[in-house]
């Protein structure tokens, strides 16, 4: 005789789940660790994610839709105006949005504008403390001022606090259950053995230019765009083109390196990581352009999918 659990029929939810907050909280790595793959490039360097990307989770009893969104940050020119802009509209027309916040340091403003922005949502709110591991000593300044925010703007917004650590996995499991819990019932979004819509194109790019960050480091990061010209599938190896976009002459020999190392030891690491994504050789062919202020010309802009 089955019990009464075993008789529960599972009820299939699915539904979109905006992913907002500032720079360098931890978005992108609690997308990649509630997918169990990395889709998302991580660095500890602002702007790191520069497109809205959409990461589908589908498990037996539901399909979650991430749009992991470009950091809110003090914009400087068109590409940083572009990047708060599809951050804030990603926010708009989905099932629920999460907001992560670092607990381990007090909130700032871009924290406090987001709550006044939340504070008229219409859709399930969750605000996630994240880097639990590192300290929570912050946890009650951000519930003491969503409580100041939502009193001025006499929100009825209930929002659910939840606290995780993207880093090493604890409370990932729950944030994901109680995500989907809030999903309208419904069919599948995308096929299940689908991980992401993101155009192959971008991924790579994604790639290149989180490898770049990683060995410039403090010294011209954001002035680093990367566009991939061609793909050339072949049976047992891609041959990848790929420019790297710099604003001026001297930066150009910083991208390259003395004697070209820099340049070769990107293109080495960046190789590797897409053999592990797309389970086949890849030869990658990386050119250093000069793009004088290539952060404020539109269709500069618009063909790297930044506006």
């Amino acid at each position: 005789m089955m019990n009464e659990e075993e008789n529960k029929e599972v009820v299939y939810r699915s539904g979109l789940v905006a992913i907002v907050g500032q720079t360098n909280v931890g978005k992108s790595t609690l997308l990649n660790g509630m997918v169990g793959e990395k889709v998302s490039i991580v660095s500890d360097r602002v702007q790191t994610t520069r497109n809205v990307i959409r990461v589908i989770l589908s498990e037996p009893e539901g399909q979650l839709v991430f749009l992991d969104t470009p950091g809110v940050h003090k914009a400087e020119g068109d590409l940083g105006k572009n990047m708060n802009k599809a951050a804030r509209s990603a926010a708009e027309g989905v099932d629920a949005v999460l907001l992560v916040l670092d607990g381990s340091v007090a909130p700032a403003q871009v924290d406090e504008g987001w709550f006044r922005r939340l504070a008229r949502a219409e859709v399930p709110v969750f605000f996630g403390l994240n880097k639990r591991d590192v300290g929570q000593a912050f946890h009650r300044a951000y519930k003491d001022l969503w409580a100041a925010v939502a009193e001025e703007k006499e929100s009825g917004v209930k929002p659910m606090w939840m606290e995780f650590s993207a880093l090493d996995g604890a409370g990932v499991r729950a944030l994901i259950d109680v995500l989907r819990e809030t999903m309208p019932e419904g069919p599948p979004l995308f096929p299940e053995d689908v991980l992401t819509d993101y155009p192959r194109k971008l991924n790579m790019a994604d790639v290149i230019r989180e490898k770049l960050f990683n060995r410039l480091h403090q010294e011209l990061p954001h002035a680093v765009a990367v566009w991939v010209e061609s793909i050339d599938e072949g049976e047992k190896k891609w041959k990848v083109e790929a420019s790297v976009f710099v604003e001026r002459h001297s930066q150009k020999g910083i991208v390259i390196g003395e004697k070209g190392r820099l340049i070769k030891t990107v293109r080495e690491e960046a190789e590797r990581e897409l053999y592990e994504m797309y389970g086949i050789r890849i030869a990658l062919k990386l050119m250093v352009k000069v793009e004088k202020n290539w952060r404020k010309n539109f269709w500069i802009l618009k063909k790297l999918g930044y506006a």
